[in-house]
């Protein structure tokens, strides 16, 4: 059974740890001002300290994340008011600016929440390269009829499926 690390389990580890990751300290140095062996904090700098920084660095992006979304939202509430007021002026060049700044406003958070993708939508059963394969395939399979009944049924459904998809 493994030791547990002595770094981990110290008092002072989160200070250790900041230590470590800041690099002003060489490690033996920061083993002698908390108590320990180079070795263990040198182990415990090669091991445990990149899954922490990586687990600070991912709520770091959360919060990011967060407060970007937070902005969007805030921007988008300032447009929704500043179309209110146009319209109760009546000043309508006003407010189909303030629509369209809405409107984007719309747009950059459905992007940053993952509901609006806008990749490209590829068809393979209408490509050119298929269209060839399957012909290949049908004309390869021409001394066996029933196994060339049974891929072409496959490839007639697979052409439905497909043809009634809208992306």
């Amino acid at each position: 059974m493994p030791r547990a690390c002595t770094v981990c389990s110290h008092p002072d580890h989160r200070a250790i740890d900041r230590e470590l990751a800041v690099g002003s300290l060489v490690n033996r140095r920061i083993a002698t001002q908390h108590g320990l062996s180079e070795a263990s904090v040198r182990r415990h700098g090669a091991a445990h300290l990149p899954a922490a920084l990586l687990k600070a660095q991912d709520a770091a992006e959360v919060a990011h994340g967060d407060a970007l979304l937070a902005e969007v939202r805030h921007l988008q509430a300032r447009a929704q008011g500043i179309l209110d007021l146009a319209e109760r002026a009546g000043d309508y060049r006003s407010a189909l600016g303030a629509i369209g700044q809405a409107r984007a406003c719309l747009e950059l958070l459905a992007k940053l929440l993952g509901e609006l993708d806008e990749r490209p939508q590829v068809n393979v059963a209408l490509s050119a390269e298929w269209l060839t394969v399957r012909a290949v395939v049908l004309v390869a399979l021409a001394p066996y009829p029933d196994a060339r009944a049974a891929v072409a049924s496959g490839l007639l459904a697979l052409d439905g499926a497909t043809n009634g998809y809208r992306g």
